[in-house]
């Protein structure tokens, strides 16, 4: 049985597209793990094919990148690769998994960052609305928050994904698997006032007519452009912080948390598949968690 890396590889990003049902982010994600063993196999012309690469060349390779890269960037890598050959091993390439004995660095669970509700309030209302884009960035740095979306449901929500009469919004998130969100009521205002008076007033492109938050030019905001708006604002309002979008939406859940939500209701909110996801905020807010032991625990 042959193969070669670069059929192996295409063959395992469509498994992960198919089977998997992962999005295009993650694809890349992956196989961006298994390109550089990829390069390392050329620079040292080995011949080795993905059916027969051995322990100790991949783990040759793990020497290599961990003289260039931090610790978890290397766990990241070797957890890459593990599902790489697991999908061989999956599809009867191989019988074994190279990797399976190679030990990741040891790293710290490492803790999202949170801004204070003062915070996130700071940064909305620093959006100046007299400017071209105010109205369509305050309004979707208040959505991203208030409904604690990941930045590709951002970019990709749809006038027709607005339920305001159930006081809902559709998010299509990872695997294509569909949610409804609850949107407030300010939220809610925002969003109209930013279609009857701002996107009412730009031509849509084609295939694009129903895009929610439209660029200049008529097209979906690609995430970039989302991250700049965030950092933007950040850097205005002062925060020194390192604030990203995905910072709202940890937030969202920490903040959640704080006023009493429980976790499964912050799971499907954010939806996560596993409730483990969603337990690292547990560990945000260790004096709160102190209070609610001592407020509702039977034996204070």
């Amino acid at each position: 049985m042959k193969m070669n890396w670069q059929q192996a590889l295409k063959d395992y990003q469509l498994y992960l597209k198919i089977e998997r049902g992962l999005s295009a982010n993650s694809i890349e994600n992956y196989a961006r793990d298994v390109k550089k063993l990829m390069r390392f196999l050329e620079v040292i012309e080995a011949k080795e094919s993905p059916i027969n690469i051995t322990e100790d060349l991949i783990q040759k390779f793990i020497y290599e990148i961990a003289k260039t890269v931090n610790a978890r960037s290397q766990a990241r890598v070797i957890s890459g690769l593990r599902s790489f050959f697991d999908y061989l091993i999956f599809e009867d390439y191989r019988k074994d998994n190279p990797t399976l004995l190679i030990e990741s660095p040891k790293i710290g669970r490492k803790l999202p960052d949170t801004l204070s509700e003062e915070e996130i309030n700071t940064i909305i209302d620093t959006i100046d609305l007299s400017t071209k884009h105010g109205q369509r960035n305050k309004t979707l740095l208040e959505t991203l928050y208030s409904c604690g979306l990941r930045v590709t449901e951002l970019i990709t929500l749809q006038l027709s994904d607005l339920f305001f009469d159930e006081g809902f919004v559709r998010v299509i998130g990872k695997g294509d698997k569909q949610r409804f969100v609850p949107i407030n009521l300010h939220t809610q205002k925002l969003i109209l006032i930013y279609v009857n008076q701002v996107r009412n007033h730009i031509k849509t492109q084609k295939g694009h007519e129903d895009t929610l938050f439209l660029n200049q030019r008529g097209k979906q905001l690609t995430r970039t452009m989302i991250f700049l708006i965030v950092k933007e604002a950040s850097e205005r309002a002062g925060i020194r912080k390192n604030v990203s979008p995905h910072t709202f939406r940890h937030s969202f859940a920490t903040h959640l948390l704080e006023r009493g939500a429980d976790l499964r209701s912050i799971q499907q909110m954010l939806g996560h598949e596993s409730i483990t996801t969603t337990e690292i905020y547990m560990h945000v807010d260790k004096t709160f968690l102190k209070e609610v032991v001592e407020k509702y625990h039977p034996r204070k």
